[in-house]
Order: structure tokens, then sequence, then C-alpha cells
């Protein structure tokens, strides 16, 4: 006679319990993401009158909410507004151009750290690490000296250069990971086909480092996009060149200025991260995953 199977086991009470905990994780999380910048939102379209009568209200009056405050944070300085569209507009042309030199830079050093034998490859990977661990403040000093040189300071190329500075150290680290992933036989036959190295890098590892390029290039935008030390230090003195983050700073300084125009100005530059966030979701997943397991 077979006997019947106890009615709980481990197994059937961890699979009970977790059944529960997921989706109350999972709820509990997206509260917790989602309500500040909900709340962030909502002070932004509401008139300070209805903010300083129902501080903590969670629940708009549809009839109430305005886009005044987002016309006054994009108005240029000129026409009395916070001229955000031009920050906008300094911001994006300084983090595009980290994005593409510091790949254009990390893609070959990358490669040749992890396909090609050379004197102290192995320590070349710590260095990278190292130089990015390096605080922002023990370089700001000699950075301002050097580009007042040079005279760079107060420009945006010279900040362009500092983030790079800053990003290709931890953008090598990562995409090195991704280029050992991939395996060695498909680069092999290129090259038996009649391709050179740089076009094996071309044609076979670049399409395949796909996932890894963008990861990497989203990781160096949102640097470039959100600094704020460096950018006050070069370029508090030229208003016309400031970035979002000079900006959003001036902003919350201010006492004249109402609350929800700060908020205004919050998502008006937390948007296009949001924004390149989801539309690069699947490459982005599959980017930071790819450099976890060499198989």
């Amino acid at each position: 006679m077979n006997r019947a199977a106890p009615p709980w086991t481990r197994d059937r009470v961890e699979r009970a319990v977790l059944a529960v905990l997921r989706p109350v994780v999972i709820v509990f999380f997206l509260v917790a993401t989602l309500l500040p910048f909900y709340y962030m939102v909502l002070l932004s379209l509401r008139p300070i009158e209805d903010l300083l009568l129902r501080p903590d209200s969670l629940l708009p009056d549809p009839g109430a909410l305005t886009l005044a405050t987002y016309a006054d944070v994009l108005r240029p300085v000129v026409e009395g507004g916070q001229g955000f569209l031009e920050l906008l507009g300094n911001s994006a042309a300084v983090a595009g151009a980290s994005v593409v030199v510091a790949l254009g830079i990390a893609v070959p050093g990358a490669y040749a750290v992890s396909r090609l034998e050379f004197f102290g490859r192995r320590q070349v990977s710590a260095l990278f690490l190292l130089v990015y661990l390096f605080p922002g403040i023990v370089l700001a000093i000699p950075l301002f000296a050097l580009l007042t040189q040079v005279q760079l300071r107060g420009s945006l190329v010279g900040l362009v250069l500092v983030y790079i500075a800053q990003t290709v150290p931890v953008a090598l680290y990562m995409l090195k990971n991704h280029f050992a992933t991939i395996p060695e036989g498909v680069e092999e036959a290129g090259l038996v086909d009649g391709l050179s190295r740089v076009g094996v890098i071309r044609r076979i590892s670049l399409p395949l480092a796909v996932p890894s390029l963008v990861a990497t290039g989203i990781f160096v935008f949102v640097i470039a996009w959100n600094e704020f030390l460096f950018a006050l230090l070069f370029l508090v003195e030229r208003r016309d060149r400031w970035t979002v983050s000079l900006g959003l700073a001036q902003l919350s300084g201010s006492v004249e200025v109402p609350t929800t125009v700060l908020m205004a100005g919050s998502v008006v530059i937390t948007l296009p991260v949001v924004l390149l966030f989801l539309l690069t979701e699947r490459l982005l997943s599959q980017g930071l995953t790819s450099g976890a397991e060499k198989g």
C-alpha cells in the first residue's frame, strides 16, 4: 500500500510562501519607486495656491492642473523664464559627445585587453578600476589648473574632456568583460576568411557587442547628464553654457522660486533619462548581464 505524501513538505511550504511574497514584494518596490516620481509630477502640475492649501494631497483636482510651471521653466531667461530649454541642449551636447568619444576610446582598448597578448595585460584591468575609484574632489584642483592653462575653462569642450577621463576606465572594464565572452573561434574564422583584425572588430565583434555597447553608453550618458561638481567648477561663470544640473541647483537654492517650478525643473531633467531607459530596456538588460558569465 502506497503511503500518502505528507500534506506540508518543505518544498510545498516554500512555494506557498513565495507565491504570496512575490507579488507583495513587487508591489512594494513599485510603490516605493513610482510614488516619489508621481508626487513630483503632481506638484509640478498644481498651482502654488492649491499646494499651499493642500500640501499632502495625492489626489489632484483635474480642473486645477496647469502646465504654466513648465512654460516658466523652459522659457528663456531674457523673457523671464528659467532657460531650461537651453540648458537641456547644453547637457545633451555634453552627454552625447562624452558617449561617442568614450566608446570610441573604450572599444579598441577593451578589445585589446581581452584578445591581444602584451606585457602587463593582467594589471591593466586593475588599473582601470583604480583610476575610476579616485574621488572627483581629489582631481578637481589639478583639472581646474590644467583647463585654465589650456584655456578650456568655461567651455563645454573642457567639460567633455573631464567626463571622458572619468568614464573611459569603467567603460573599458565593462566592455572588456563582454568581449571576453565572444568565442574566439568566431573571430578566427573571420581572420581565415581574409578579414583584418580591424575588420573582425567591425563586422563580427561589434555587432555581437551591441547590448553591452548600449549599456555602457547609457552609463556614460547618465554620469555626464547628472554630474554637478565639475560642471559647477568649470562653467559657473558662463550662464549660457550651464548644464541642467546647475540650473536645477539654482532653482533649489532660490527662495523666490516656487516649489512647483522646482518640481517642474526636476521632471524636465529626469524625463529624458527615463525615456532613454524605456527605449533601450531590452538591450540594456542584455548588456548588463552579458559579461557576467563567460562561455
